[in-house]
């Protein structure tokens, strides 16, 4: 994948207000006739000058938050962060209205926790309030009803030269808010731009205060990051600048470790061009980025073969340590099991002779909700050895295979089976306990295999057999 093309665009460039909602023009207009500024500023203003379409539009005000709230009433502004000056402004028709925020000029006190200033004061002057910005990109202002610009940082000339660049002191930026470097990191990849030497060499300088960032905001950051077209750029940046020592230091073990003929990359590398070639989704690139971390830990020398190395188990180690990063960066349930399935299930080695049961066991133990999660990171996988080798000779023909049991809705949980746990108990006429389940998995066994037996009458005439030998499980008598 190649970096986003971002067009030169020289100073005098003229903006095209067509691609502003009327609705933001309205809220700019209602706060000019009350005798306020008003200013576009941030990513939208950024994204328009880099030609890229704006996800949204913030506003800036010299008009106090109370005064914001009165102008737009309370059916329509919300009081979102007053102590920060921000009053959020709903627009929209009734039935689709959208949010935004508007903000007061303001200037910050002193920051004591990384992320927060002690104090918030409200100031006249809008290049005042630019310059508490982070990035000169992002210090731009925009009359949306002029085209007028407002860039006191110098923030066109930077994008012209495709720099991330901080707004004054680079290192005074990042210890106001310790999440900047990162934010430094990501938009760099996003936008297929550098960091600015300055600015990225206070990266290193202020790592105690991004140590201070809770893992819910770098998780966010890691899920942006990996959802750009070439991730390695900012993951590499995480690497050099030291980030990635106080996100992941698991992955470090990977730098450098050479692996065997099958690769031609070590393991950090060969993890880098993975997570590239594997689809755009952030969850399932976290997959790709965690896929070999058990690698390291699971690496022996092959006598046979001098200077290579087997890495027996990794995926079984993998997974482990995945749950940790997962749990450590506070992902949701849902996400933190879908990463560490990918993980645990990525060595699987599909060969013509499988049988059609083996493949309905295959599914089953990946489960059929994660089985194309895991043939996009096979794909991947397959990309990253470096040989530039086809993915489809190796996993084609089990995709289609699966596909066909997919659609062919073979039972492949115990709850798919014609019988059920009541009426195992009432056929055998055992008691509820732990030997039902045991008996329904023998049930579902015979069924992976031969697909026609998932019936009422054939699964209660194979009961017996498939009972005998299963013990009663003990019933438990609570102390009185």
């Amino acid at each position: 994948m190649t970096p986003p093309q971002v067009a030169d665009r020289g100073p005098d460039r003229v903006l095209d207000l067509g691609v502003i909602p009327e609705e933001v023009k309205h809220v700019c207009r209602k706060l000019r006739g009350a005798g306020h500024e008003a200013h576009l500023v941030g990513g939208g203003v950024r994204d328009m000058w880099l030609g890229r379409v704006p996800a949204d539009f913030d506003v800036a005000t010299s008009a106090e938050p109370q005064v914001v709230m009165e102008l737009f009433g309370s059916a329509f502004a919300i009081p979102t962060g007053l102590q920060h000056g921000t009053v959020t402004v709903l627009v929209g028709p009734p039935d689709a209205r959208w949010p935004i925020e508007v903000t007061t000029f303001r200037g910050e006190g002193e920051y004591h926790d990384g992320r927060r200033p002690s104090s918030v004061t409200y100031v006249k002057s809008f290049v005042a309030d630019l310059a508490r910005r982070d990035f000169t990109m992002n210090a731009l202002g925009l009359d949306p009803l002029t085209g007028d610009l407002t860039d006191p940082f110098d923030g066109r000339g930077h994008m012209a030269q495709k720099l991330v660049c901080a707004v004054g002191v680079a290192e005074e930026r990042f210890r106001e808010d310790g999440l900047r470097p990162m934010r430094a990191v990501r938009q760099a990849t996003q936008l297929g731009f550098e960091i600015e030497p300055a600015t990225r060499d206070a990266i290193a300088a202020t790592r105690e205060v991004f140590r201070k960032v809770s893992f819910e905001r770098v998780r966010d950051e890691m899920f942006k990051l990996l959802a750009s077209d070439r991730p390695s750029r900012g993951l590499e940046l995480l690497r050099t600048t030291g980030l990635l020592e106080d996100i992941a230091p698991e992955l470090l073990e990977g730098v450098g470790l050479a692996q065997n003929r099958f690769h031609k990359h070590d393991v950090w590398t060969h993890t880098l061009a993975t997570v590239d070639e594997t689809r755009a989704d952030p969850v399932l690139r976290l997959g790709a980025l965690l896929h070999d971390v058990g690698k390291p830990r699971a690496r022996t020398p092959k006598p046979e073969a001098p200077g290579e190395y087997a890495f027996h188990r990794h995926e079984v180690v993998g997974a482990e340590m995945a749950d940790a990063i997962a749990r450590r960066w506070k992902l949701s349930t849902a996400d933190r099991e879908r990463v560490v399935a990918l993980v645990a299930h990525h060595m699987f080695f599909y060969t013509p002779e499988w049988s059609d049961g083996t493949v309905r066991r295959f599914v089953r133990r990946v489960g059929s909700e994660r089985v194309n999660d895991l043939f996009d990171l096979r794909e991947g996988d397959v990309k990253g050895r470096g040989f530039a080798e086809d993915p489809e000779s190796e996993i084609g023909e089990l995709r289609r295979r699966v596909a066909e049991v997919v659609a062919s809705d073979a039972a492949l949980t115990v709850g798919a089976l014609a019988l059920d746990g009541r009426e195992v108990m009432r056929l055998l006429q055992v008691p509820p306990g732990r030997h039902v389940g045991i008996i329904l998995e023998r049930l579902l066994e015979l069924v992976l295999d031969d697909t026609t037996l998932n019936e009422h009458d054939k699964l209660a005439a194979l009961l017996p057999g498939v009972a005998a030998g299963v013990p009663l499980t003990p019933k438990l008598v609570r102390p009185s």
